[in-house]
């Protein structure tokens, strides 16, 4: 079997990362932050979450009815990565 004994140069490994980091800032370019824009969306929730969920507080009926599927997918991710942890960690008996 052939080794193949390629190597990037450091500076020319810094002038990549520092060429990709850009592009991917690039979309970020001309984003206000600290000034969100209002949106018919926001006025709906605040308008609707009560009649809609029962519930007073705008952001948990956002967080828990609106958002459920969501929020469900994200704490099932969490479990996984806690789980792998632990079994990464665990001690062998």
């Amino acid at each position: 079997m052939a080794k193949c004994s390629f190597t990037i140069p450091p500076k020319l490994a810094l002038v990549l990362i520092v060429a990709f980091t850009l592009i991917l800032l690039l979309p970020a370019i001309g984003i206000e932050f600290g000034n969100p824009q209002a949106d018919v969306t926001d006025q709906y929730y605040i308008d609707n979450s009560q009649v809609e969920t029962g519930s007073n507080n705008v952001v948990t009926s956002i967080v828990f009815d609106y958002r459920g599927f969501d929020t469900l997918g994200e704490a099932t991710v969490l479990f996984i990565a806690v789980l792998g942890v632990t079994m990464l960690f665990r001690r062998k008996l």
